[in-house]
């Protein structure tokens, strides 16, 4: 594919984003569910044109991450909640991935700054030859520099063509050993988390986000008909427990799930939450490195 046609297919993604940043405001207030926010997201996603490239991520307080509603969930905003809005487009597989943290019928406070700020400090270093670890401490420092910590087990990462995660981490603290340079056209998810707890995060169940990873044999019928469904409609990218919820009764899925991920057909992604039940807040673009910096498309 040609360098332009990629581009304008990474733009596109970006600029649906951007929309959607700016429509889904208008519901977050006290009383309304996390249902309907996740719904308009992937909904206007489709209409404007591109896909979702995970569940929109909608998470409260001390959940940083991971959490996406399904069928029947009661949770709803409540006056104070920090909620972390984390959304991504794919158009054909190219991805923009962005987040931003709304503190619900109230005004942004310094948590959310400090997550916005280290996000804009970090974009600001950013070009061809730099190391990740100079990132990681312009966004510790930023972050420390307003009385929080990061959170040390979650990072950016750098992204491909049907791949949200390549296994390159933009980490949230400096760490020596982090000596991978970003190149040219490199596309990378820069995402600080700050929080007023220890700085770490927990996986904690349910398990709501499962993306697949390869094909193997399973006995469950049922486990077989999702395998399918899944590779046909979501190929590598994740995907919510909601959006095959009723492909077949619950009982019956649950089953499919446990099964699929036991063989290592699934990866699942459980909710991450503060290890010491701190405030979390989250800042996110998407960036293309260049050579004297980057293009931000998200």
């Amino acid at each position: 594919m040609a360098v332009e046609e990629k581009l304008e297919k990474l733009l596109k993604a970006g600029k649906i984003t951007k929309e959607i940043k700016k429509e889904v405001l208008h519901l977050i207030k006290p009383g309304t569910s996390l249902y309907e926010i996740a719904e308009f997201v992937e909904k206007r996603t489709v209409e404007l044109g591109g896909k979702p490239a995970f569940p929109c991520n909608l998470s409260i307080n001390e959940i940083a991450a991971h959490y996406t509603p399904y069928d029947g969930d009661k949770v709803v905003l409540k006056e104070g909640d920090y909620l972390k809005v984390d959304l991504g487009v794919h158009v054909d597989g190219y991805i923009a991935d962005t987040a931003f943290t709304v503190r619900v019928g109230m005004e942004e406070d310094d948590l959310i700054e400090a997550s916005k700020e280290a996000l804009e400090n970090a974009i600001a270093v950013i070009k061809a030859g730099v190391k990740i670890n100079e990132i990681g401490k312009v966004i510790e420092e930023t972050i420390r520099g307003h009385g929080f910590n990061p959170i040390v087990n979650l990072s950016g990462h750098v992204i491909e063509r049907y791949k949200l995660h390549t296994g390159i981490s933009i980490p949230n603290i400096y760490r020596p050993h982090d000596n991978y340079e970003l190149k040219e056209g490199d596309i990378v998810a820069i995402e600080p988390f700050a929080t007023t707890g220890a700085g770490q995060v927990i996986e904690t169940p349910p398990t709501l986000i499962y993306m697949y990873i390869r094909d193997r044999p399973v006995r469950l019928p049922q486990a077989r008909t999702l395998l399918s469904y899944v590779k046909k409609n979501f190929s590598t990218l994740p995907f919510a427990y909601r959006w095959v919820q009723n492909l077949m009764p619950e009982v019956q899925l649950k089953l499919a799930l446990i099964q699929l991920e036991k063989v290592g057909a699934f990866y699942g992604y459980p909710i991450l939450k503060e290890i010491k039940g701190g405030i979390v807040s989250q800042a996110e673009h998407t960036v293309i490195v260049e050579e004297d910096g980057v293009l931000v498309t998200t």
